[in-house]
């Protein structure tokens, strides 16, 4: 055995944040790759394995993204304490490698820089050189290498053999780390001033920049960044956004539904009647098959927000919302994580540890579940499409697609509010600018495009079927079980075990509009928000008789509840607690019971108060 003992050969991969550093990551593992945390913090750790050519194999790390190693953030904390073995030597890499953006070495070279005082064995991988060559960067490869003292390898994440070299440098230079090693300590002023010196004569004689021809962009931006027209085409787009996920959902939704109908038509006609049928119709089908033809729409809210990360807009409308999140006491580095709310607020809990500021991320992980995450979209266009006609406004805008908006709407709103609240009672912070580097425009990759919609479709449809489907049996079996008495009348799920608890829940909820059927649909509502409408699909499936189970839910919701009911839900829904899932992770990232549960309590108060101003109102206007 080796000196290493048996144990695997530890590469690192450190680097700036967006540097290509996890696509290489990707190459390097494939499948063979697993996600954790560190002991005793909560930033997130991917590992996995690599084989090389010659059947060595070695354990890859992909070091949280950070800009320089002395820390100012969790993730780049993290970063430093394995590089300089703060984690333990058993954490410390065998070799290091540092990934480099070809398009914008002076940002990445400081880092290399700092790592190279650190006495480990290098190696630096130049990457995103496709984009380089195409933006006219030329880059002398040899003489960066003897510039730096280091291997030196060209890499390009993207592609299936970008890291090729990579691998062969990786294979070639990592061998068992020295025992001894200098220890780190933190740069001073002078120090940072020589190594900004040192990149500036390196890129001076390593690297040949072209003539940028700014104009494009800077005509696009004079409009983008304005504070009046910029406000104007950011709302625009997501006015858009909303309308395309009712106007170009349509026609694939009809299909999933057309076939979820023929599907649980045909197994009526095959199956005799008894429990293994219910299940199957009433439960499986009318539960997780009512929420997976929500599919369509889900994936063209994740389309829009590709679109906007891909083409550069995103950093600009997070320096536009610098002003005015700054008047709520929050920063532009709180628009990217509550904009990845829309999709989910657990990655946007994560994606708050960018933010330096501990009471700015605190501020933004406590009003992210507000922001209107993709699992209330089935319910929101359950009941949009039941009660609000499909109908243009002046010819042009779409009704349903108006109200999703001013749902999400309300949903921004609330988060800016409850965010001034906090800013107040926790008491005002200096409002420090938004400093960041904006990216050029650029036309989307369809590649990635295809990719992350894949994903989001892998996503939703496991959830389906693994989280969803658990409960859609379990909710069934608890509304078909116990048996109605002998010479009992109306449906048998009043008298089943979620129709005994639905009865009993529903004085509660009385005030606000909510029926018993409601009140059970909101219990599994709570471990996955989309579950309320497979829920309410089984609800009625078992309560409605025979003929009617044939129908589709929205017409039966549009037949049993009023309209001032609708209204309430939906207003329940802008503020309700997210599902357990939010919770965990903000008891992960707090370290505290206290956050989760203030954020549950306030929650639950706001969807409450709302829904009874709603349904009240809309009973005094005749709802």
């Amino acid at each position: 055995m080796s000196a290493a003992q048996g144990r695997l050969l530890r590469v690192a991969l450190l680097g700036n944040p967006n540097c290509g550093k996890t696509a290489l990551f990707n190459l390097l593992t494939g499948s063979r790759q697993k996600v954790a945390n560190y002991a005793g913090v909560t930033v997130e750790r991917k590992e996995g394995t690599l084989v090389t050519p010659g059947g060595r194999q070695l354990r890859v790390i992909d070091l949280p993204g950070a800009y320089s190693l002395n820390a100012i953030s969790a993730d780049e904390g993290v970063t430093r304490d394995i590089v300089t073995g703060a984690m333990g030597e058993e954490e410390r890499p065998d070799l290091l490698v540092c990934v480099t953006d070809a398009t914008n070495l002076k940002l990445s070279l400081r880092l290399v820089i700092e790592a190279r005082r650190l006495g480990l064995p290098m190696l630096v991988a130049v990457n995103l050189s496709d984009a380089a060559r195409r933006q006219g960067i030329t880059i002398d490869l040899a003489a960066l290498e003897q510039e730096l003292g280091v291997p030196v390898v060209e890499s390009v994440g993207i592609r299936r053999d970008g890291a090729q070299g990579l691998i062969d440098g990786i294979e070639r230079h990592v061998a068992p780390r020295p025992v001894v090693q200098p220890p780190w300590q933190a740069p001073g002023v002078a120090e940072v001033l020589q190594a900004q010196q040192e990149v500036r004569g390196i890129l001076q004689r390593t690297v040949t920049l072209p003539v940028v021809d700014t104009r494009r962009d800077d005509a696009i931006d004079r409009v983008i960044l304005h504070p009046f027209w910029g406000m104007l085409v950011l709302l625009t787009v997501l006015f858009l956004m909303f309308q395309a996920v009712f106007s170009w959902a349509q026609v694939p939704m009809d299909i999933i539904k057309d076939g979820m109908d023929a599907l649980g038509a045909g197994l009526g006609r095959l199956l005799p009647d008894g429990a293994l049928k219910s299940l199957l119709v009433d439960g499986i089908l009318a539960g997780a098959g009512g929420v997976l033809v929500f599919l369509p729409q889900i994936l063209i809210l994740f389309l829009f927000i590709l679109l906007l990360e891909d083409s550069g807009y995103l950093p600009r409308a997070a320096f536009l919302l610098d002003r005015i999140m700054g008047a709520v006491g929050l920063s532009g580095r709180s628009f990217i994580p509550l904009l990845s709310s829309f999709a989910c607020a657990v990655p946007a809990v994560m994606a708050t540890r960018t933010i330096t500021s501990w009471r700015d991320r605190l501020v933004t992980i406590m009003i992210a579940p507000l922001m209107t995450c993709s699992a209330r979209l089935p319910v929101y266009a359950l009941l949009i499409g039941a009660f609000v006609p499909n109908r243009s406004v002046a010819g042009v805008v779409n009704l349903q697609g108006l109200v999703l908006f001013s749902l999400y709407l309300a949903g921004i709103v609330a988060a800016m509010s409850v965010a001034w609240c906090f800013k107040h009672l926790r008491g005002g912070a200096a409002h420090h600018p938004l400093l960041m580097e904006l990216p050029s425009y650029r036309l989307p990759n369809l590649r990635h495009l295809a990719i992350g919609l894949a994903k989001r479709a892998e996503i939703f449809v496991r959830r389906v079927g693994t989280i969803i489907l658990s409960l859609m049996i379990l909710l069934w079996f608890i509304a078909t079980y116990p048996a109605p008495p002998a010479g009992s009348i109306g449906p048998a799920i009043q008298f089943s075990y979620a129709g005994l608890l639905g009865h009993a829940l529903e004085s509660v909820f009385a005030p606000i509009g909510f029926n018993w059927q409601i009140a059970i649909a909101l219990i599994p509502g709570l471990a996955a928000r989309e579950v309320a409408v497979g829920a309410l699909g089984t609800v009625f499936a078992l309560s409605a008789s025979g003929k009617d189970v044939e129908a589709q839910l929205s017409p039966l919701l549009a037949h049993s509840w009023s309209l001032a009911t609708a209204l309430s839900l939906l207003a329940w829904y802008v503020f309700a607690p997210q599902c357990v899932s939010t919770f965990a992770i903000v008891r992960r990232e707090t370290n505290s019971w206290r956050y989760p549960l203030l954020m549950t309590v306030y929650l639950f108060a706001m969807a409450y108060a709302a829904s009874f101003v709603t349904y009240r109102v809309a009973l005094g206007l005749g709802g």
